[in-house]
């Protein structure tokens, strides 16, 4: 029922959600509380998946107002750097599929 956020489930039904992923850039704009511009600016491509660089995400992390939006940006960055990293240095878009 949690996973997915359905109050009254019944056992001999099968559940699925639509399928309504939002892009990249719209979810680091959720995670970061951030405005699209802000977030695009910082977006690169690496190989041939967009990233965004550990420094933009420690600048944002060290200077954000929100401590619930800071915790979560450390978290993005924690799962991107250190348990599945794929490009040295940048948080790999894959990760926020995770994380969000």
């Amino acid at each position: 029922m949690a996973l997915l956020r359905c109050s009254k489930i019944q056992t001999d039904k099968v559940y699925s959600r639509a399928v309504n992923v939002p892009t990249f850039l719209k979810k680091l704009v959720n995670i970061f509380g951030k405005s699209e511009q802000w977030v695009a600016a910082r977006i690169k491509q690496k190989g041939d998946s967009k990233c965004i660089p550990w420094k933009n995400l420690k600048d944002l992390i060290l200077a954000h107002p929100d401590v619930k939006r800071k915790v979560d940006v450390f978290s993005l960055s924690i799962y991107g750097l250190v348990i599945f990293p794929k490009a040295l240095g940048h948080v790999d878009e894959a990760v926020t599929d995770l994380f969000d």
